[in-house]
């Protein structure tokens, strides 16, 4: 079949849009918290940094459990019910956040109907810390488990949505601008989070941002269709969208994408263990740098997240993290004018990305000459972060078919959400040993000298994962059933 002549409608790209906004507010969400703990929550709790490491990190690992489920869950609903079921949940979990102060008033003093600020009076009360610490942690360990039920969901049907309404060579392209949605909620969240906290309380910032998630639904629930079915789709851009399953007719491989793949035969397939391994060895690079960066500008510089200076840096590191965008075009560019096939071309583009994270060893030698370098090697490992992550995703796309795309994406979002567990706990254990003991690791002392071991794991991850991939898919190999 061959492709329409008639003028090309785009709306593939108002869903993208749409896609990019949902990942917007799904990192808003996660940032509320990594922006208010340090300098707003934790003098009302008496938090330290091993109670803020168990809370990220057990919020870690149940995203890690929920991911195992939220692509065939996805897979099941199809992508407009799944995505509002996700974004809806995360949503509530996210406004929950602000309700911890008040209900550790009402079970440790009886006083429920107290307000944001008298269930701070009656907690400062309470004359056992350690119980005002165990109650304050365990209810927001609770609101997060519902934050990551819903967020699991967001990148199998984002990832699902992208191979609905774009061909293979197009998916890293237009994954990459979603996926930016990551830096940019990233980049407002210092700009709007901590001044809401300070104005209004920090108990605000999680009713305010939460809320975006219920307004993206309604804008999902009118423009969302299939394109087989949207009437602003035209014929030109539904042969553009299909343009793979014409190769594949030619083939004489029609049909594949409706083929429907059992769930445990998906961990029968190195595929699949490829793409897991690979998120496995990289996702928790980014989420710590996404959850401890903050902490990191206060711990060793005294940046505090409501001065203006710290607020800059964070704007300025995830400013540099939007350069990502090109690794989304790097492999067309590869596909097109190279003429490699499209999952060579993404793992070439992954090498090279493989290597930008390398710079991280030298943030904390460099960081004795002025915060400035920390921030810019940062912003540019997790520019390369994003950029690698945009392509092991559309790798999904091109091995599976895509009625198992969503599957397989929250299998490998499990080993991811897994991996940011282990590096999101050893952190803060790390933070607070190296502090207390005033540890010594190869010139730098007490927590610089834990940030540094940290830093250098995460500067070699990218490249053990991807030779990892390539060991076990080392050539384009899709699955046929």
């Amino acid at each position: 079949m061959s492709i329409s002549k008639e003028k090309m409608s785009h709306y593939r790209w108002y869903i993208c849009s749409l896609l990019f906004f949902a990942t917007t507010v799904n990192y808003l969400d996660r940032q509320v918290l990594s922006l208010t703990w340090k300098d707003f929550i934790a003098p009302e709790f008496h938090w330290t940094n091993s109670d803020y490491g168990n809370i990220t990190s057990l919020f870690s690992l149940f995203y890690a459990g929920c991911m195992l489920f939220a692509g065939k869950f996805v897979d099941w609903l199809d992508t407009k019910k799944g995505y509002l079921w996700a974004i809806g949940i995360w949503s509530v979990g996210a406004v929950l956040h602000a309700y911890c102060g008040i209900a550790t008033s009402g079970i440790l003093t009886g006083k429920w109907l107290v307000g944001f600020e008298g269930a701070k009076e009656s907690i400062a009360t309470v004359g056992d810390v350690g119980l005002v610490v165990s109650v304050s942690v365990t209810l927001f360990i609770f609101a997060r488990i519902v934050l990551a039920l819903g967020e699991a969901g967001n990148f199998p049907a984002a990832i699902k949505a992208t191979a609905e309404f774009f061909p293979k060579k197009d998916r890293a392209f237009a994954t990459s601008i979603f996926n930016a949605g990551a830096t940019v909620g990233a980049l407002l969240a210092p700009f709007s989070i901590p001044i809401i906290a300070a104005h209004w309380g920090w108990e605000m910032s999680f009713i305010v941002i939460g809320a975006l998630g219920f307004v993206w639904m309604g804008f999902w629930i009118f423009m969302y269709k299939k394109p087989e079915v949207h009437p602003l789709v035209n014929k030109a851009e539904l042969d553009y969208i299909h343009q793979d399953s014409h190769e594949e007719a030619a083939n004489g491989d029609e049909g594949r994408d409706a083929k429907k793949i059992p769930f445990l035969k998906c961990f029968t397939y190195k595929q699949t263990w490829a793409f897991t391994v690979g998120k496995f060895m990289t996702d928790g690079v980014w989420m710590f740098y996404l959850f401890w960066t903050p902490a990191y500008l206060s711990d060793v510089y005294g940046l505090t997240s409501d001065q203006t200076m710290a607020q800059f840096l964070l704007f300025l590191l995830y400013g540099i993290t939007l350069l990502s965008i090109i690794g989304g075009w790097l492999p067309t560019y590869f596909v097109d004018k190279k003429g490699m096939n499209p999952y060579a071309g993404r793992m070439k583009a992954m090498l090279i990305f493989a290597f930008f994270p390398l710079l991280a060893m030298m943030a904390q030698p460099l960081g004795k000459l002025s915060f400035w370098y920390p921030v810019i090697i940062i912003g540019l490992a997790g520019a390369a972060h994003q950029a690698w992550s945009a392509n092991i995703f559309s790798t999904i796309g091109d091995m599976f078919p895509k009625s198992a795309v969503a599957t397989i994406t929250g299998i490998g979002g499990m080993a991811g959400g897994l991996s940011a567990f282990l590096i999101n706990r050893s952190s803060g254990i790390l933070f607070d040993f190296a502090e207390e003991t005033s540890m010594k690791f190869m010139g730098f002392q007490g927590v610089e000298a834990g940030y540094f071991i940290v830093f250098l794991f995460c500067s070699v991850a990218y490249l053990i994962g991807w030779l990892l991939m390539k060991a076990l898919v080392p050539k384009y190999k899709p699955i046929v059933i």
